[in-house]
């Protein structure tokens, strides 16, 4: 297994460097730059491929696949980290950045806008962990020696940099679901009332087009014009994704090509571009920035299909017990997708809608009796193997930093198809 091969061939590399390492970008530092020419030729040396258009949705017979990452016994296999403790000192600096981002002169709008920023309410802090990890695990140390004052800046105007993205990716990610509450007429979000809910769907909608026009003036600050289109068309596609899921016509509704297009515009182009920026900012070649991406792509569909299982089981074991939101909105997600290949007469009820409960309840019947939730499980383990085996294909790097790294970002790809909320 993919998962497995890529934390058994991190595991084997050396570990000769204390943690705690200083890390540099490669290019501008070999020719001696200084601090601002550095920041410079960064932004300028590497040319990167763009982003990829079209993708292969279909979904080859997976036979005996485990759910599970092995550890070997072997004293060769460090102890399992956790990622999120990794950076645990970094988020918490970030989180409180974030809340010093968010002010506004207007009191009413400052509140709107740092309401998912408090203390308590800011969610895991999935993908600034993603983020964060992603950039020690590409960050490249220069052979060379340099003075300690040059290589000790050059290693904090880096840092600082990609905190910045990782900034930015959780602005535009917020800006997000308070455009999506409002559109989907939510009244609970992270336990708590929505903004929407709490402060009225004007607001709300203010208050996310306010965390956008923050997000863009931080991506301005970067001066670095292949980072700034990434993240441009991010948001393009938020809103693209967003307009395909209410515009669908009967025939893309009933296509997994279509769900799996919207999926990635929705939920995994956020962070694979943002993975591909930290790689941009490290000064990493294309092939590299291109890995980068895949990782945080296919680990964000993952993500989402487990979150399309999760709509139907929730913790339970019992199959509809989860909020079945989802379906209750008219959204066909992959479970009932797959369903409709083994049952085509599910289409009939799928196209007739479901303001009749009676309608849900014939769906999840359906679902029951087909194998929806196993094939989309099936198909998130298949994205998260694609994205282990982006992190297994980086270039070989001996140091302790990078390798922790390289393994928490592998056991995020494990914890994405094995949770339960």
């Amino acid at each position: 297994m993919l998962i497995y091969r890529g934390l058994s061939r991190i595991s084997r590399i050396s570990k000769k460097t204390s943690f705690g390492r200083r890390w540099l970008p490669s290019h501008p530092l070999l020719s001696g730059a200084s601090h601002s020419a550095a920041a410079a030729a960064a932004d300028s040396s590497v040319k990167v491929l763009g982003c990829r258009e079209a993708y292969s949705w279909s979904l080859p017979a997976l036979h005996g696949i485990r759910h599970q990452i092995h550890h070997q016994s072997s004293s060769v296999i460090e102890e399992q980290l956790d990622p999120f403790s990794l950076v645990a000192d970094e988020l918490s600096i970030l989180a409180k950045r974030l809340r010093s981002m968010v002010v506004a002169e207007v009191p009413k709008l400052a509140s709107a806008a740092e309401y998912f920023f408090k203390m308590g309410v800011e969610g895991k802090r999935f993908r600034p962990t993603v983020l964060l990890l992603m950039a020690t695990a590409l960050n490249v140390r220069v052979p060379e020696p340099l003075h300690d004052g040059v290589e000790d800046a050059l290693a904090t105007e880096l840092r600082t940099r990609q905190q910045c993205i990782a900034e930015i990716t959780e602005m535009i990610h917020v800006a997000s679901l308070l455009h999506d509450d409002v559109l989907d007429d939510a009244d609970t979000r992270r336990g708590i009332g929505s903004l929407n809910f709490v402060m009225g769907n004007k607001l709300a909608v203010l208050a996310g087009d306010f965390l956008l026009s923050r997000a863009c003036v931080a991506l301005a600050s970067l001066k670095n014009t292949e980072v700034v289109t990434l993240l441009a068309t991010v948001v393009e596609h938020l809103v693209t994704g967003e307009t395909m899921q209410m515009t669908t016509s009967s025939d893309q509704r009933c296509s997994m090509d279509y769900y799996m297009q919207k999926t990635y515009y929705k939920t995994a182009s956020l962070i694979s571009n943002s993975c591909k920026a930290i790689a941009l900012l490290a000064g990493q070649t294309a092939e590299v920035a291109i890995l980068a991406f895949d990782y945080g792509k296919n680990l964000g569909l993952a993500y989402q299909l487990i979150d399309d299982v999760l709509d139907f089981t929730g913790t339970s074991a019992s199959l509809g017990k989860g909020s079945l939101s989802d379906i209750r909105h008219g959204i066909i997600t992959a479970p009932i997708l797959f369903a409709m290949e083994e049952f085509p007469q599910l289409r009939t009820v799928v196209e007739q809608g479901f303001e009749d409960s009676s309608n849900v309840d014939i769906a999840l019947e359906y679902l029951g009796k087909s194998r929806g939730i196993q094939k989309t499980r099936e198909l998130a383990v298949k994205h998260a193997n694609l994205a282990a085996a982006a992190i297994d294909s980086l270039p070989e790097n001996n140091d302790e930093d990078v390798t922790k790294s390289r393994r928490a970002l592998l056991d995020l790809t494990h914890r994405v198809i094995t949770r339960n909320k």
